[in-house]
């Protein structure tokens, strides 16, 4: 197996934000999960668990979105202003039915994204709201006047402006955010986008609700139709292991076929975004327009015993290695994809950590994300890998390797790794073109089970392992675990 790079053609720059993550109100993910109160006897800063904070910190988080995703289109901002023992309590109708007592509103979020130092991805609401309600949410936020609503900003606790670094103009307006059709959101997104001012040093990068899975319509409609000013057009696409909605397949105990097709599956997003970005390069050859997958991950069935409507899964080393292959597709994509978001960040779906009550734990997913922090604002490089060794089940094959690799902002060339194969280990040998490579040191994150994952009696079950190779006779040849995922720095 040979991967070759040239460090002599530097590409595009591989945007911090495709490391972004997404916080929506569902289940535990807010709630317990990230927020548990000032009064909470959990530590906390004012209100937001520390343990979970100084974890998400150290993962460099770029960017968080909220308040959802499909909770977004029920979300009505004033509910989550002024003081939290007099804001309206409602039904969240789409997670779970359960109470939403709005505690976490507009101030908390941004008190979350300043203790984080990150920037702030707030969804405004389409599918219930108004271009007014819209329009005020956005000046109660951003303006810098003496206008009521600044005002009402101060009077609540903050006197300078918030500064909100993108603004998605609703959700899955196909689906949860309204079940309309490409033309008709469009005509609604440019009619919310007039509408929607801010100071000019304030105005954050806004985003239309793009499509999904195989459907390309949106993408299409959009680039040609969607109001001046738009900066992106986001995508959704979630990795099934069955490929059906309806039986999605365990988040453990699972069989090598349904290894095998999760890592068939995810490896789709090549493709999707293949097809979205010749119509971008069509509509938009100027390069205006980002391609934002801004959810994507892993989708299992629900836990056992859990609520449906939480989307609580385990996660496992499956789990890692399928965010690693994303990131290197990502990379691959840089020019257009300049944004992504994980779904999510605690406890839901793809989640970065776990939570029960005072415990916490880390997932694999999280040990992934840690392992290519040198990728955020690196430059990418051209690499191209040779798979003479495809990984088989069934008659059905996909790539044995995938692999990305970028110079960092640190001067050094990073190279990622991934073996989808669960039983065999392979040897790469590196062929890097403009620079000698001698050594190279960094982690690898592995384990003997494929769905080995971490609990609260044994929280470190899996985790990265620090990983070395020397060049013999001039050759540097990593030899990369099965069902692993290797990082690595490569030295002169």
């Amino acid at each position: 197996m040979n991967v070759s790079i040239d460090a002599t053609k530097p590409g595009p720059v591989i945007n911090k934000n495709v490391y972004g993550q997404f916080a929506e109100h569902l289940g535990t993910g807010i709630y317990e999960g990230l927020w548990v109160g000032p009064d909470s006897k959990i530590p906390n800063t004012r209100g937001w668990r520390n343990d979970v904070v100084g974890a998400l910190k150290e993962l460099k988080v770029p960017l968080v979105r909220w308040p959802g995703g499909c909770f977004a289109d029920e979300y009505h901002w004033r509910d989550g202003i002024g003081p939290r023992n007099k804001r309206p309590v409602k039904v969240n109708t789409h997670w779970g039915g359960v109470a939403e007592d709005n505690a976490v509103g507009t101030h908390e979020f941004f008190d979350l994204v300043e203790i984080l130092g990150t920037e702030a991805y707030v969804n405004g609401n389409l599918g219930s709201g108004t271009p007014q309600e819209m329009a005020e949410w956005l000046e109660y936020m951003t303006s810098d006047t003496k206008s009521t609503l600044a005002e009402q900003r101060r009077k609540n606790g903050r006197k300078e402006p918030y500064k909100v670094a993108f603004f998605g103009i609703g959700n899955e307006a196909w689906g949860c955010g309204g079940n309309m059709k490409p033309e008709y959101y469009a005509n609604l997104y440019n009619h919310y986008a007039t509408f929607l001012k801010t100071p000019p040093n304030a105005r954050p990068k806004m985003i239309a609700s793009g499509g999904n899975d195989d459907d390309t319509r949106w993408t299409e409609v959009l680039s040609r139709e969607a109001a001046r000013g738009t900066d992106g057009i986001s995508f959704h696409f979630y990795t099934l292991p069955t490929g059906v909605w309806e039986k999605k397949g365990a988040a453990t105990g699972f069989a090598e076929n349904e290894w095998f097709s999760t890592m068939q599956q995810t490896l789709r997003m090549d493709g999707h975004i293949r097809r979205n970005v010749a119509i971008l390069d069509k509509n938009d050859p100027e390069k205006k327009l980002g391609f934002y997958v801004d959810e994507w991950g892993t989708w299992y069935d629900v836990e056992p015993g859990t609520n449906p409507g939480f989307l609580f899964q385990r996660n496992t080393l499956r789990d890692a290695v399928v965010a690693a292959l994303n990131f290197n597709i990502f990379h691959a994509h840089a020019e257009r994809v300049r944004m992504t978001m994980i779904a999510q960040m605690v406890n839901v779906l793809q989640a970065m950590i776990i939570t029960d009550k005072e415990k916490m734990l880390l997932t694999p997913t999280y040990h992934t994300y840690k392992m290519y922090i040198p990728f955020q604002d690196a430059t990418s490089l051209p690499t191209a890998v040779n798979n003479d060794v495809a990984y088989s089940v069934d008659n059905k094959s996909i790539p044995g390797i995938s692999a990305s690799s970028a110079r960092g902002k640190d001067g050094k060339i990073y190279v990622a790794l991934v073996n989808t194969n669960p039983r065999q280990p392979s040897d790469v040998s590196i062929d890097l073109k403009g620079q000698a490579a001698s050594s190279a040191t960094g982690q690898v994150l592995t384990a003997e089970a494929m769905d080995a994952h971490n609990t609260f009696d044994k929280p470190q079950a899996i985790k990265p392992a620090p990983y070395s190779a020397k060049a013999v006779n001039g050759k540097l040849t990593l030899k990369v675990p099965a069902k692993s995922v290797v990082v690595v720095a490569v030295e002169s």
